[in-house]
């Protein structure tokens, strides 16, 4: 059985806004850097067998994978990357949308991203990467 990642708080919003606060703790990227790697480090364990071409995001500098199952009417997600930085942002990801409904993820785009600057302060390369996690999400979700 694969662990899915439960979310703390009851919306996106709700998730975006602690996101927020929680990289607002620190007084410099490099820390925030910090914050994000410990993240990715407390994914749920993420099956070997699920790293492969069918669950690769595309547009990931990294190895980036991400699966899905639905669970009544909530979308539930899990994923890992090779990269220490970027495991910790999918579970950034992960944190606004899994367990969420399709109407909660549909009605979420990525411009949260930009808007907790952590666009602007990752690499361009790892900011489509970002980005291409929530398309990939999207996709998912149309489909489900």
């Amino acid at each position: 059985m694969t662990d899915f990642y439960i979310p703390e708080e009851p919306t996106p919003a709700a998730a975006i806004a602690a996101i927020g606060e929680d990289l607002a703790l620190f007084d410099d990227w490099m820390d925030r850097y910090e914050f994000i790697i410990e993240l990715g480090r407390k994914l749920p364990a993420y099956p070997a067998q699920w790293q492969d071409d069918t669950h690769r995001v595309r547009g990931c500098q990294s190895q980036v994978w991400l699966a899905h199952e639905l669970q009544g009417e909530r979308l539930y997600f899990t994923g890992a990357s090779d990269a220490a930085i970027v495991s910790g942002l999918v579970a950034l990801v992960l944190r606004v949308f899994s367990g969420r409904t399709k109407a909660e993820i549909l009605g979420t785009s990525a411009q949260f991203l930009k808007d907790l600057g952590l666009i602007g302060a990752l690499s361009s390369n790892r900011g489509n990467g970002v980005a291409a996690m929530v398309e990939r999400i999207h996709a998912l979700t149309a489909a489900a």
